[in-house]
């Protein structure tokens, strides 16, 4: 049961918006104002290339993210590993993970404050990186890709499912997605699209230069690894964010992340209804 959200010393709203966009400033004055008004702390983070990973270290009892799909995965990012839920405030195109648009904000709060509200829990990932000497961990809620850096050439990658070696790729790259990805990247290269509530592993191959061309569900608890093998090196983007190098010899291992994102959802348009909308799909 969702609870109410009561104001008083210690109680903390964060704002993640996005640092471009006038309309996202000033609905961030509106935000501050009404909660401010509910006798809660606000703290508010504009950064160019994402939220201060340090926003959240005082104790925040909700995110408020202000832009679209791309702050919204910033966000869940900083708030998932802490179990803190966010609510987003769409400002982009009809977006996936923001259902709440900049005209009832306020009636959002308001729901909010009530307890009539409820939090949907969404699968991340775990995706880890590993070099000579060090791994570096990265949470994401869509998708981890590993792809080519050289135009005209492919790479190659070892997948191991479980532990156990499976197929070498040679392709322009390989995607892990989620089920809430699953309409991100994934969608793009004609792979399923799952229902957001669902727990899995989604593994999609980019244009690989082989026959055996299809996309694979896992469960959650299986985890894969691939290995660059070969010469060329790649990069690995995390939820489109994040861009780090991979050479040859690097892997890296994604599985399912124990602590899901957090997501505030008020009913009214399913996931459903949102891809009837995005494709202008019809009844016949």
């Amino acid at each position: 049961m969702a609870r109410e959200f009561i104001g008083g010393p210690g109680r903390r709203i964060a704002l993640v918006v996005h640092p471009e966009r006038t309309r996202a400033h000033e609905l961030a004055k509106i935000a501050r104002a009404w909660w401010e008004q509910h006798d809660f702390e606000v703290i508010e983070d504009a950064s160019v290339g994402g939220p201060d990973p340090t926003l959240l270290d005082k104790g925040v009892d909700l995110v408020v993210s202000l832009g679209g799909d791309g702050t919204m995965l910033r966000t869940v990012q900083l708030a998932a590993p802490h179990g803190i839920p966010v609510m987003g405030v769409n400002l982009g195109a009809l977006g996936y993970l923001t259902q709440v648009e900049p005209n009832s904000i306020e009636n959002a709060f308001e729901r909010l404050v009530k307890g009539d509200y409820q939090i949907e829990e969404r699968m991340t990932l775990d995706v880890l990186l590993n070099q000579p000497g060090a791994t570096t961990s990265y949470v994401a809620l869509n998708d981890a890709v590993v792809e080519k850096t050289s135009l005209g050439h492919t790479i190659r990658l070892q997948l191991s499912i479980g532990g156990e070696p499976f197929l070498t790729y040679v392709a322009d790259g390989f995607l892990v997605a989620t089920p809430s990805g699953s309409t991100a990247y994934n969608l793009s290269l004609r792979g399923p699209i799952a229902s957001p509530r669902l727990a899995a592993l989604i593994l999609t191959p980019i244009a690989p230069h082989q026959l055996f061309d299809r996309s694979m569900i896992l469960e959650p608890t299986e985890s894969v690894r691939l290995d660059l093998i070969g010469e060329r090196p790649g990069v690995l983007i995390v939820d489109g964010l994040t861009n780090v190098g991979v050479d040859p010899g690097d892997s890296i291992t994604v599985r399912a992340d124990g602590r899901p994102a957090r997501v505030v959802s008020f009913g009214g348009e399913n996931f459903y209804g949102v891809l009837r909308s995005k494709f202008g799909l019809a009844n016949r």
